[in-house]
């Protein structure tokens, strides 16, 4: 043993290190000048494979981050275990806001040596969960993404609500159960007419107050009833083939009008004339500033007429019978201008589009079961569908482009229809038998259905012009069952 004491050095060195063996190497690449040591024992540190042909190791060596082996010591790409997910986008503004917009075209020259060498792609970077499309950082919501939309699809309109149940229920005692027939219709001021045996009455919607506007007497019988478009005026057809025009303010007749071998069962009223329809197989306008008691007679269908409507412009007339045909009639020529016969059963739902003129939808019968819709300019069917029950009638929604039908046999149902898409918005059931008869209110929000129960079923089915906001289950009257007579 060495007794010899060692002089006392102000390097702090390795046992097994003196001073001797420490030497300055100068390096022909570059001017700066590094310390290393010569190592006795290449053995501890030959795992860090020196890329030096000698075996050499410095005491306090900071390396450079670009010309490091970190994958060595597995220091590569680990993620922080305390945050996943969410912060990759975060991380790029942050990079942005430190290194400047034009940071992504910097880089490092070949080999790493000399230039401006950008950060480490390491720096400033959480490791980012790619499976999780829903933080509220995603590079979508910020904008920063490439290739993916940053516009969010909008989400689909929820289908309109439509009460299931009437929101009023009147019995009308001796309604006829009668396909052919019309005995209801609602006026503009308000008040719903219905033909009731040999009577018709008027209930007012405001305060639910009953009239007996007439009684025919025992030898004939209401077949038809039609308000005029404006005013109080109301039309009537007998079961003798009569028109009377009756003051519905005044409960007083105007005038008698014949014509019709038989039943008068629909009318037609347009702003200045007054089409009816009778099982004789005729249509006749009447015009009351005229003593006669028609002014033209239309001839063309086969059987019993059971449908009119005319075009909210006045210029054209549909008609539909138990002959399956559907006539379309204009006011310059007694013969028809159109003649649609793929109904293979009665038609007598008719209604035009209030929204789009020429623009025609009828309904057939049993055997038929179908709604089609017509461009009357040029006589193509536009569409049609199947509802698998009788079309008893049919009303166009003034409010939204949207249908409103009743059917008979077999499943007395009510159906709200969507133009043009026909998708079904709502089908409502009420009605133990056909429900043969459909009006509208002034306002378009609320139908009345008539059946052979002998009931009348109030249904709010569609929102009102203003607000376009869904039907309530509440309307102006309350909710109960009372009479019209």
């Amino acid at each position: 043993m060495d007794s010899t004491p060692r002089r006392k050095s102000g390097l702090n060195l390795p046992s097994g290190m003196n001073e001797t063996s420490l030497r300055l190497e100068t390096f022909s690449s570059s001017s700066s000048f590094r310390a290393v040591t010569c190592v006795s024992s290449p053995r501890a540190i030959s795992s860090l494979s020196s890329p030096s042909k000698t075996s050499s190791c410095s005491d306090r060596f900071i390396p450079c981050r670009s010309s490091s082996r970190l994958h060595t010591f597995g220091l590569v790409e680990k993620g922080s275990p305390v945050k996943e997910g969410g912060n990759e986008a975060y991380a790029r503004l942050l990079k942005s806001e430190l290194f400047g917009s034009d940071f992504g075209s910097f880089s490092s020259p070949p080999g790493g040596q000399g230039g401006f060498s950008s950060p480490n792609k390491n720096m400033l970077r959480f490791k980012t969960d790619h499976s999780g499309p829903n933080s509220p950082f995603s590079p979508s919501i910020l904008g920063h993404d490439s290739g993916i939309s940053s516009e969010s699809s909008t989400p689909p309109k929820p289908p309109r609500k439509v009460p299931k149940t009437p929101h009023k229920v009147l019995d009308a005692p001796s309604l006829q159960d009668d396909f052919y027939l019309n005995l209801v219709d609602w006026s503009s001021q308000n008040v719903l007419a219905v033909g009731l045996g040999t009577c018709v009455y008027l209930w007012t919607a405001s305060n639910s107050k009953v009239t007996r506007l007439c009684d025919l007497g025992p030898n004939d019988s209401v077949c038809s009833v039609q308000w005029a478009r404006e005013g109080s005026y109301i039309s009537v057809g007998t079961h003798l083939g009569q028109v009377q025009v009756w003051d519905g303010t005044q409960c007083k007749r105007v005038r008698t009008m014949g014509g019709h071998q038989t039943r008068t069962g629909v009318l037609a009223w347009n702003s200045r004339t007054l089409a009816s329809g009778s099982r004789d197989r005729h249509i006749l306008q009447h015009d009351l500033r005229i003593s006669s008691d028609y002014v033209s007679k239309l001839i063309g269908h086969k059987s019993e007429v059971c449908g009119l409507k005319w075009s909210h412009d006045d210029r054209e007339l549909a008609s539909g019978g138990n002959d399956n045909q559907l006539l379309v009639w204009n006011q310059h020529s007694q013969l028809p201008i159109l003649k649609l016969t793929e109904h293979t059963a009665a038609v007598k739902a008719i209604t035009w589009s209030p929204h789009q003129s020429g623009l025609l939808a009828s309904g057939g019968g049993t055997a038929d079961r179908c709604i089609r819709f017509w461009n009357t300019t040029n006589g193509h069917q536009l569409n049609h569908v199947d509802t698998g029950s009788q079309v008893c009638n049919l009303a166009w929604s003034k409010n939204v482009n949207e249908l409103v039908s009743t059917h008979g046999y077999s499943q007395n149902q009510i159906m709200v229809w969507k133009y043009p898409s026909l998708s079904k918005v709502a089908t409502l059931v009420g009605h133990s038998l056909r429900v043969l008869y459909l009006a509208m209110s002034p306002d378009g929000q609320t139908i009345v259905t008539g059946a052979g129960d002998e009931t009348l079923r109030f249904w709010n089915v569609f929102p009102s012009m203003k607000t376009q906001t869904p039907v309530k289950d509440t309307g102006l009257w309350s909710l109960g069952r009372t009479q019209i007579r």
